[in-house]
């Protein structure tokens, strides 16, 4: 069993790669939260190199009765220690992992990253995918430790979101390209969109930063009042359609 936040289908086709019974956490968080199985895994994006304030919530939250429980975290460029935070967040609420990893995908940070340039590269996922899959099949006991540059990189990030909201990296604009089609609202993980004559609306109380309205936009009508690398961009996993963000985020049902 696999619990997954995706924004934009990464960690998705992570969690599908490595199990087949998977739960979205949007789609559950707000019920009861006791299960049950042999091994139990969470697969999520980082941002900041943390994991996104929804997946800390459901961990904090959750109960697990598991003989085996790992998280995979998914990053684009450097991971800034993100296993041994997601460790030392665990220890903080009373839990802990049998084993942490990362794999490193397409990073979908637009104010820093291409989007063109970023799907370009080969990142190896499907060999780091399979040294993953030896680990859990081995049941391995590990947890990614970081080096002195991740280390550097994490700390340099805290240094410059210093005293910053925590929405610092989701303040969207509307641009007249929008047609109402409502597909933003449809992929926010935290129900913070909706439409007011046919336009979107962002409440950024529960914002997750994932950028997911940002990306599915089909014109391009949702931009970032910061400098983004190429407005012009946008991505989504290749392996994965947008009906399966829809299914897997959609709180407008």
């Amino acid at each position: 069993m696999i619990f997954y936040f995706t924004g934009t289908g990464n960690s998705l086709y992570v969690a599908k790669q490595l199990d087949t019974e998977l739960v979205s956490i949007p789609q559950v968080i707000k019920g009861d939260l006791h299960f049950q199985a042999d091994t139990i895994g969470v697969v999520c994006p980082i941002y900041g190199h943390e994991m996104p304030s929804m997946v800390k919530d459901f961990l904090r939250r959750a109960e697990f009765q598991t003989g085996y429980f790992y998280l995979v975290l998914t990053y684009g460029m450097l991971h800034g220690g993100a296993a041994e935070l997601a460790r030392d967040y665990l220890q903080s609420v009373g839990k802990s992992a049998d084993y942490i990893n990362t794999v490193m995908l397409v990073d979908n940070f637009l104010p820093a990253f291409d989007m063109a340039e970023q799907v370009k590269q080969d990142k190896k996922v499907e060999e780091q995918l399979e040294k993953i899959k030896a680990d859990l099949r081995q049941r391995k006991h590990w947890v990614q430790k970081a080096d002195l540059k991740n280390r550097m990189v994490h700390k340099g990030y805290l240094k410059s979101v210093n005293n910053q909201p925590e929405t610092i990296w989701a303040a969207y604009t509307v641009t007249d390209s929008c047609v109402g089609c409502g597909i933003c609202t449809k992929v926010c993980p935290a129900g913070c969109i909706h439409l007011e004559d046919r336009r979107p609306v962002h409440d950024l109380k529960n914002c997750q930063a994932c950028m997911a309205c940002i990306h599915a936009c089909p014109k391009l009508a949702i931009q970032m009042t910061i400098s983004e690398k190429n407005p012009r961009a946008r991505y989504r996993n290749e392996h994965i359609s947008l009906q399966e963000i829809v299914s897997s985020n959609n709180q407008m049902k």
